[in-house]
């Protein structure tokens, strides 16, 4: 296969050069996970063992006093200090002229990777977040965390957008990081008020999560998601037949691509077509992504398939 005819497909521009890319053995860091052509920092672990001098110090930390997360490598970096400071920063991406909507039949979004959970387990690193999150004083802290976010959902609800991508990794390849009864007390609660904003605007929230999200799908969508966005590993099929045409995606497996073996993406592709059929809100996705060491005649043949099945 050339791969020319992959690229073009995907709409990605041509290489200048053949050059293989530096693989992950012969790059200097091997202590964290290969994502895209960089690492991935170890859920701010170390970072944050910088930042604070030990869990006592974390539980002591404000914030809404702090506010400006800028250089924190919390994903979403920036002053959060005030609504208008939020949304000039983001109103900058959208042309002037659209005002306070997009143009008719344009399904402009935004996203938010900080949902609830994903600010203290990157502020504190994934250790202390565990660590301290049964602490009374971390009710405190996620109070200001969730302060913090009713200005962002309340600027959002002013841009000119349609959907909000509301990102949160409550969730592991296995099933819940925290308790049901946690996070119907920290986060849930939480949800339901922030996507009310954005619904009281008219706007729409879909949820996207790593890992097996079936726990905690129906509290999910209790809270007011449009749908679901998330790993192979969750059933796609479960959740067409409870929710009728909610937004899904994330159903197709890198781990079968990776293999190349034609049948078994076939009967993938098959599968994945079965619940579109089930679900007018069906995306063909591949819910953990397609690194870089897939081979790339298994990453076009699921693209041919796929335009060949499909389809409604």
């Amino acid at each position: 296969m050339r791969l020319r005819e992959l690229y073009l497909q995907l709409n990605l521009g041509i290489p200048e050069s053949d050059e293989p890319k530096v693989r992950p053995e012969a790059q200097s860091d091997k202590s964290k996970g290969r994502w895209g052509d960089s690492y991935r920092e170890d859920w701010q672990q170390e970072v944050a063992s910088h930042r604070f001098k030990s869990l006592d110090d974390m539980l002591k930390f404000s914030p809404l006093e702090q506010a400006d997360f800028t250089g924190w490598r919390t994903v979403e970096e920036g002053d959060f200090s005030s609504e208008e400071v939020i949304y000039q920063r983001y109103r900058k991406h959208y042309p002037a002229e659209w005002g306070d909507e997009p143009p008719e039949g344009q399904a402009i979004s935004t996203s938010f990777y900080n949902t609830m959970f994903m600010w203290p387990m990157l502020t504190f690193g994934y250790e202390n977040f565990l660590s301290m999150c049964l602490e009374p004083e971390f009710e405190r802290i996620m109070d200001e965390f969730a302060e913090i976010n009713r200005r962002v959902y309340r600027a959002f609800a002013r841009l000119p957008i349609k959907f909000v991508v509301s990102h949160d990794d409550i969730v592991l390849s296995n099933g819940p990081v925290c308790s049901p009864e946690w996070m119907r007390k920290f986060i849930f609660p939480r949800y339901e008020e922030l996507w009310g904003i954005l619904r009281q605007a008219g706007k729409e929230v879909i949820f996207m999560v790593d890992g097996c999200v079936d726990a905690f799908v129906d509290d999910v969508m209790a809270c007011g998601a449009r749908g679901i966005i998330s790993e192979p590993f969750t059933d796609y099929k479960a959740i067409a037949r409870r929710y009728e045409n909610c937004f899904i995606a994330g159903e197709g497996d890198n781990r079968i691509l990776m293999h190349n073996n034609p049948a078994a993406i076939k009967k993938m592709v098959e599968s994945m077509v079965e619940t579109g059929k089930m679900s007018a809100g069906y995306m063909m996705c591949i819910g953990n992504h397609i690194p870089f060491n897939v081979p790339g005649e298994a990453i076009k043949r699921y693209l041919d398939l796929s335009a060949e099945l499909a389809y409604r």
